[in-house]
């Protein structure tokens, strides 16, 4: 069922097919670091952030359908042009909110980017 889906911990694909709907499918699920992201999923519908920043050692599991996106970042200290980026943090602009995802890999971050960029595109 998870071979042809990219994820780094199996624990965090679990919890995201665990809340799948009917017929929704996961495309990536990938670790994240610094405070307060745990991971970023993504399906064929959404994308599903795990924030780990809660008080009390609350997690929250935050849905945010590809429709309500109006634009995705990829953050990089080299300009756009260049080969690679020095950075892999993507940011989600969700009204007027903002989520910052920092990648562990820039290759992950790109994945990310280019597959939000994708599903916002065509919804």
């Amino acid at each position: 069922m998870s071979s042809n889906i990219a994820y780094d911990r199996r624990e965090q694909l679990e919890k995201i097919q665990a809340g799948l709907l009917p017929g929704e499918q996961v495309l990536a699920v990938y670790d994240a670091k610094g405070t307060g992201t745990g991971f970023i999923g993504l399906t064929d519908r959404r994308v599903i952030l795990q924030d780990n920043s809660f008080v009390g050692k609350k997690i929250a599991l935050t849905s945010i359908p590809y429709s309500k996106i109006s634009a995705v970042s990829m953050v990089s200290n080299k300009s756009f042009a260049g080969s690679f980026f020095s950075s892999s943090e993507v940011a989600l602009h969700v009204g007027t909110q903002t989520h910052s995802i920092e990648m562990r890999d820039d290759q992950k971050g790109k994945h990310v980017h280019d597959v939000i960029l994708h599903y916002i595109l065509a919804s």
